[in-house]
């Protein structure tokens, strides 16, 4: 297992939780953390970050180790290059690097692989440098795991080539995803969206509302590729949609990366905003609103706070939150009447009438309602349903 010490750049009073984040990124990537140093930043060189009294004590600290040195925040290339060389030739990388790790992990559909591809060789493009041996240094491992060593070693040219082949397929991957947001749209299937802070407890709330069985990991970035599965609440179909977490600092181009997996949540009709109660989760719904709002995200949304099991008690929670346990099931009937509540202006519950003689012309528009209840007598059924409101008009013959 690969060991990585951890610089944590301190500007602010986050700088103890961005460090705990790193170590567990670390470990979602395989790695192990050994050691970390807190460095106050008054003013950044441009040349390597971090002054020559810092590195010198750095350099000391990372003697007689062969560790990976994490920078937790973003260096520019010529910055990675420089520390290295300065620490003796130890490998850097950068919060970026690191994550793009995982997600090369993570990636499991023919999309999620081109969008890390195309990430990871954006990344690393103005890295190169044209240098051999420092390309040579790229291959496998945390920070680098993804495109390789032998593709990485190609010349400038096909490197720009690739990522324009890369752009145009996930161009034609978004075309065709758009297509389904739209035939959902004019069918009117109802989508709900799972998104929020990584490692909250989506992937499970997920499976706990509709019996999948989706893989659930304590691990950052444990689902990358999106996952939908059918869900009905007292009859009425929706789409439950997993989408990737976030990440606080998560950079703007990984984002932007990832906005076509992203498209269920910004084009949903109702958005859950996971969130885990047992952690900081006011910085947790902070860091999804901001995300979204940057995307363009206008949708309704519901905050839950999963977890809720691990709390002694409830006070000081957000009135308007709702409160579950994914793992334990326990809230979801809560949850439900929620959903229902703010889709409320959807739908119409109505009362219905059929006479046997029209049977056959109800028969042909039942696929557009859920029925509720239905009793029969000798004139024909009696039904309680609830119907779309787009569809509401062609049951206008038999609705009392």
């Amino acid at each position: 297992m690969e060991s990585v010490y951890v610089i944590q750049p301190v500007f602010d009073g986050r700088a103890e939780h961005l460090c705990r984040e790193a170590v567990a990124l670390i470990e979602s990537a395989g790695a192990c953390c050994v050691g970390a140093m807190f460095v106050k930043i008054r003013e950044i060189d441009p040349y390597a970050y971090l002054g020559e009294g810092k590195i010198a004590e750095l350099r000391e600290r990372l003697h007689d180790t062969d560790a990976t040195v994490l920078f937790n925040g973003e260096l520019s290339p010529s910055q990675t290059s420089n520390l290295a060389a300065a620490l003796e030739g130890k490998k850097v990388i950068d919060r970026v690097a690191l994550i793009l790790d995982i997600f090369a992990q993570r990636a499991v559909s023919s999309e999620g692989k081109l969008q890390v591809e195309l990430a990871q060789l954006k990344y690393l493009y103005p890295r190169l440098k044209g240098k051999g041996a420092a390309l040579s240094r790229l291959g496998g491992g945390i920070g680098t795991r993804g495109p390789g060593e032998s593709q990485l070693e190609t010349d400038r040219r096909h490197i720009r080539a690739r990522i324009g082949s890369l752009e145009e397929r996930l161009r034609t991957t978004e075309r065709r995803r758009a297509l389904q947001v739209t035939r959902r749209i004019k069918d009117r299937v109802r989508t709900i969206a799972l998104v929020g802070y990584t490692n909250t407890g989506k992937s499970t709330l997920l499976n706990a509302l509709t019996g999948a069985d989706t893989l659930t990991k304590d691990a950052l970035f444990a689902t990358l590729d999106p996952t939908a599965r059918r869900m009905e609440i007292d009859g009425l179909p929706f789409l439950l949609v997993d989408t990737v977490g976030f990440l606080q600092d998560l950079p703007h181009h990984l984002i932007k990366a990832f906005r076509s997996t992203l498209e269920s949540a910004l084009r949903c009709d109702l958005a859950l905003f996971v969130c885990d109660v047992t952690d900081d989760y006011e910085r947790q719904l902070q860091t999804t609103r901001t995300t979204l709002e940057e995307m363009g995200f206008s949708s309704p949304y519901l905050v839950v706070l999963n977890k809720c099991d691990g709390l002694d008690s409830a006070a000081g929670l957000p009135h308007d939150a709702v409160c579950i346990s994914a793992k334990n099931k326990t809230g979801l009937d809560a949850l439900k009447r929620r959903i229902l509540e703010e889709l409320r202006e959807e739908y119409r519950r109505v009362t219905l009438f059929v006479p046997y003689a029209r049977a056959a012309e109800y028969a042909s528009l039942r696929a557009c309602l859920s029925e509720c209840s239905v009793t029969y007598d000798g004139d024909g059924a009696h039904i309680t349903a609830v119907i779309p409101v787009e569809h509401a008009e062609k049951f206008q013959p038999f609705i009392q």
